[in-house]
């Protein structure tokens, strides 16, 4: 196995930014580091899961993967477009936007977020099954990869609360960007572009 490719692929899908990431931020920016720790939380048991999830029943999905991906992407893309109007509604509402950063909607999330369904029903089967086959090999890394999804939601927790004041000032135009990208992700996973 080669450690570095697969710490690379880890890092560079979870820190890049994605729907969980683009929520997170303009949650730090809403309702404050708090709620959108709960936010985290949710997430990253739910990240830990699907990693399980894909590791055990890696054989039994073969051949479903293809009809899972394809109702994941429409189900996910309607969801980010979804995520994309509740973003940009905020910039524009006078009232602060109720309270959606929870924990629940982090966990919820992952499920219909398409990137991670990917990511998880692709790292294990690459990177681990073709070297390691024990169990405990699997968990192993089912735990290392779920602590680096934890640390990179954690990044963009902090980044958003060290920025914090620059996207209060700018709300309009970070909120209006973060639901263009949004809807950028929806297209690409839709398959439109």
């Amino acid at each position: 196995m080669n450690i570095t490719s697969f710490f690379i692929y880890c890092i560079v899908v979870t820190f890049t930014p994605g729907p969980t990431n683009i929520v997170i931020l303009s949650s730090v920016h809403h309702f404050g580091t708090k709620k959108a720790m709960e936010y985290v939380g949710g997430a990253t048991i739910a990240f830990g899961l699907l990693l399980a999830a894909s590791a055990m029943l890696n054989h039994m999905l073969a051949g479903v993967i293809p009809n899972i991906l394809s109702v994941m992407q429409i189900i996910g893309s309607v969801y980010m477009l979804y995520l994309a109007y509740q973003i940009y509604r905020m910039s524009s509402a006078e009232t602060k936007p109720k309270q959606t950063a929870n924990f629940v909607s982090g966990l919820l999330m992952q499920f219909v977020n398409p990137k991670v369904l990917l990511f998880t029903l692709t790292v294990i089967p690459s990177y681990v099954m073709p070297y390691y086959t024990s169990s405990l090999a699997s968990l192993v890394f089912v735990i290392i990869i779920t602590i680096i999804g934890f640390l990179a939601f954690t990044t963009w927790v902090v980044f958003g609360a060290v920025f914090r004041s620059f996207l209060h000032n700018h709300q309009k135009v970070i909120n209006t960007l973060m639901a263009l990208f949004l809807v950028y992700s929806a297209m690409m996973v839709s398959g439109i572009l």
